[in-house]
């Protein structure tokens, strides 16, 4: 016998005329309400304050000021104030001149509330102020806003904030705002979910041209909407399978059972897989936002150190022909190309004995180079893009006039690399010491050494191998300018970056259902968005696995897949990936009773 997940509720009946009535167009209808006490709207947790939790703020009780610019001196400083009693502030500050029309800027001299004459000359703050006023709710805050504009001086500044400070009276609170509480309450008033708030932080914090993209995405509202979407979807068929447990017995369904639960299994099949996208885009934007860490992996003189100097433009890294004078990680933060990326220059990774073949020379690598050789290979397996630097040295016979040095210990190391999925790209360094005849284009490897490298290394494919020269190639033709080979080299590197930050689905996407901003948007998914997406796939995967146990058992009778399928329990598995999405959105539980019952009786109890 199946148990209803609603059976620890009572009925009430609802008078006709209520909103819910007058919705399903019923004059007996009835709904579950909680038997325990309800608790008053007061205690909602969006009306606890961000800094101490256990303190209850009441929305629009109170008004609140701050300096919205960067404190310090400039040219101009905004204070900003919110709350009901912005216009009693501004005829405390401004006795002298009418309120200004809303929205539009006016020129007002401001003056001190406290002064024995407010509208004296010598209590005048700043003669020249510019003051917006914005009624509510269609503000930032969603309250009334009233903005000052001042001039930047520091004492302006501060006689401004202690005036606005001095107009509590007649049982007004007007108080400096805390951290964030312009924020809070356009949550409060629905002027901003979460997600958005979240991009705000994040449009505060681009340096780049890509995390400002990423930071424009996730300010809108289509993440919110589309998780709403998902949540709606979850929440009908939750519905759907409540009104099977409730009604099956004594209720007409224009499909079977079976046919229902396959239905549903179906549409959270398809919801599964975008949860699962949006999770794998996640990881990308997350590349975006906090930097593309890149390891710079070789032997001891490949010239990992000269390569970084070159990119970031100075000397970061000491260069010298000494073995061994890197032993620590160098990190340098780079814009390159819109993208921000972490570059580490590191030990070179070598063995010991060492030297070049025939000289007889044996190096023993102390104890300090050998913790810098684990913490090499330890970056490397950290990062994302592993640049391999392998240099062109003499040959040491006329049939070889120049050969590339390659420690085992760099192939095993990268070789590492690529089996943990890191991106890799080849670097053939001091192409310079090639013949003239044996360059190819700039930047590009030349064949005979490109092959031995794909020998060594066969993952990686031939347009990520580069021939680079830190110093600056002659042309044949005297009058030619000299030719750099940096730019192919960097436009490989940023060709790389964009592979990695193009988002999951647009290839799969052929029947055209989405466009590409569709996926785009999913790069903005934050971590705390994605945690709860996991949860949500997890749910859902649950629930998939609940109403298919034996579909990977062909000997076992499918026929009936109901007789086989705890309903409630799949029920409850929705309900559950409902509330991940609704704590990304900052929404209100999906397991609201009435939500659900609203579904159960819109669908089969309408007319009957």
């Amino acid at each position: 016998m199946r148990v209803s997940p609603f059976r620890h509720l009572r009925w009430v009946a609802i008078p006709f005329h209520s909103p819910w009535n007058r919705q399903l167009g019923r004059a007996h209808s009835f709904r579950h309400v909680l038997s325990s006490p309800v608790p008053p709207p007061a205690l909602h947790s969006r009306w606890f304050s961000a800094s101490s939790p256990n303190r209850l703020i009441r929305n629009g009780d109170s008004t609140i000021y701050a300096l919205s610019t960067a404190p310090g001196r400039a040219a101009i400083a905004v204070v900003r104030v919110s709350g009901p009693d912005c216009v009693p502030v501004y005829q405390a500050l401004c006795p002298k001149s009418s309120l200004p029309r809303p929205r539009v800027a006016a020129v007002r001299a401001l003056y001190d509330p406290a002064s024995e004459d407010p509208s004296s000359q010598a209590a005048v703050l700043d003669a020249g102020a510019l003051v917006l006023y914005f009624p509510g709710p269609k503000t930032v805050t969603g309250e009334d806003v009233l903005e000052f504009q001042l001039h930047g001086g520091p004492a302006i500044v501060r006689s401004v904030l202690t005036a606005i400070e001095s107009t509590s009276a007649d049982g007004r609170e007007i108080r400096y705002a805390e951290s964030g509480e312009f924020t809070r309450r356009a949550f409060m008033n629905n002027r901003l979910d979460l997600p958005q708030i979240e991009a705000l932080g994040d449009t505060l914090a681009a340096d780049t041209e890509q995390q400002r993209r990423l930071a424009v995405r996730g300010a809108s509202d289509a993440l919110s909407k589309r998780y709403e979407q998902w949540r709606q979807q979850l929440l009908y068929a939750r519905g759907e399978l409540e009104a099977l447990i409730d009604f099956s017995e004594d209720q007409h369904f224009d499909e079977s059972s079976d046919e229902l639960i396959s239905s549903v299994a179906s549409q959270v099949r398809v919801l599964s897989r975008q949860v699962a996208l949006h999770i794998q885009n996640a990881s990308k934007g997350e590349l975006m936002r906090n930097g593309i860490k890149v390891a710079l992996l070789g032997a001891p003189n490949a010239g990992k150190s000269s390569i970084l100097n070159r990119i970031v433009g100075r000397e970061a890294a000491i260069v010298s022909t000494e073995e061994g004078t890197t032993r620590d990680i160098v990190d340098v933060g780079i814009d390159l190309g819109g993208w921000y990326c972490k570059l580490g220059d590191m030990a070179g990774i070598r063995s010991e004995p060492s030297g070049l073949p025939g000289d007889g020379v044996k190096v023993v690598i102390g104890a300090v180079e050998q913790e810098g050789i684990r913490r090499a290979r330890a970056r490397a397996l950290e990062s994302d893009v592993v640049v391999v630097v392998i240099s062109v040295e003499t040959g040491f016979d006329e049939g070889e006039p120049y050969q590339l040095i390659v420690e085992p210990d760099v192939v095993d190391a990268a070789n590492e690399c690529v089996r943990a999925g890191k991106q890799m790209i080849v670097a053939i360094n001091k192409v310079d010491r090639l013949p003239l005849q044996d360059r190819s284009e700039p930047g590009q490897a030349p064949h005979e050494l490109a092959l031995k490298v794909n020998k060594l290394f066969p993952e990686v494919s031939r347009r990520r191998i580069f021939g680079i020269s830190c110093l600056e190639l002659p042309n044949e033709l005297e009058l030619e300018p000299e030719i750099t080979t940096w730019p192919t080299f960097l436009q490989g590197l940023i060709s790389t970056f964009e592979e990695m930050g193009t988002p999951s689905g647009i290839e799969g996407d052929a029947s055209g259902q989405y466009d590409r901003s569709y996926w785009e948007d999913s790069l903005g998914v934050t971590h705390r968005q994605s945690s709860n997406l996991q949860r949500c796939l997890q749910s859902l995967d649950d629930f998939l696995e609940q109403t298919t146990p034996f579909s990977h058992d062909s000997s076992h009778d499918t026929s009936s897949v109901e007789s086989e399928v705890d309903i409630v329990t799949a029920a409850e598995h929705l309900r559950y990936a409902a509330d991940a999405l609704a704590s990304i959105t900052g929404k209100d539980e999906s397991g609201d009773v009435e939500d659900v019952l609203g579904v159960v009786f819109e669908k089969f109890c309408v007319g009957k």
